[in-house]
């Protein structure tokens, strides 16, 4: 079983946070206001729960302000904010000014069982890199990285970040972000390939 924490604040949100994750943040609602202002004080954590069509997840990941970027005079703020573990919502509570609740945070295995996984992903995720970028990282960069090191980075849709987050070992995250990486470069050159037959009327340059 994992640490417990007790009245973690929650801000359900349309995005899914992965450990090391750095994303900016608007605050403008009264509550996250209140919220985050408290955080700040007390140099807290906050969680980050995927609130997708068909509801608030159970796993989430925790997070920290790191960096206030800029204070309006109502108490907007606009943050940047790094995610921490991932965690089970174990029951909300709902009496206090902001989403809060009770929380399991979870125990990642993140011992890597096959090396060959780690030299697949980095090789993907460097294609990826080069691909959107055309600066291939060199083996100094990418030494170190995780599965959740490397995904953190890149942007995929909620729904392939949320069963990242929920994926219970090392070896697993490392399989499915190796995948995602494949697939994304593969959808790029599509994109690309669609582009230049649309260019030239539909007819494909021979």
């Amino acid at each position: 079983m994992g640490q417990t924490v007790e009245s973690l604040p929650l801000f359900p949100l349309g995005i899914v946070l992965l450990p090391s994750e750095v994303v900016p943040l608007h605050i403008f609602e009264e509550r996250y206001k209140l919220m985050i202002g408290e955080c700040l004080d007390s140099d807290g954590e906050f969680g980050i729960v995927w609130l997708s069509d068909d509801g608030l997840r159970d796993i989430g990941c925790t997070a920290r302000v790191t960096q206030v970027l800029e204070r309006f005079d109502d108490g907007r703020m606009n943050i940047l904010v790094a995610g921490g573990r991932p965690f089970r919502l174990l029951r909300r509570i709902e009496d206090l000014p902001y989403p809060a609740g009770d929380v399991e945070l979870v125990e990642l295995d993140d011992d890597v069982h096959d090396e060959r996984l780690v030299a697949e992903a980095r090789e993907r995720y460097a294609d990826l890199v080069e691909r959107v970028t055309d600066d291939r990282p060199d083996e100094d960069s990418l030494e170190g990285l995780d599965a959740f090191g490397m995904a953190a980075t890149i942007e995929f849709d909620a729904g392939a970040k949320q069963r990242l987050l929920e994926t219970g070992t090392e070896d697993e995250r490392l399989k499915a972000v190796a995948e995602l990486f494949s697939t994304t470069v593969k959808r790029l050159d599509e994109s690309e390939r669609a582009a230049e037959i649309a260019k030239t009327n539909g007819h494909p340059r021979r």
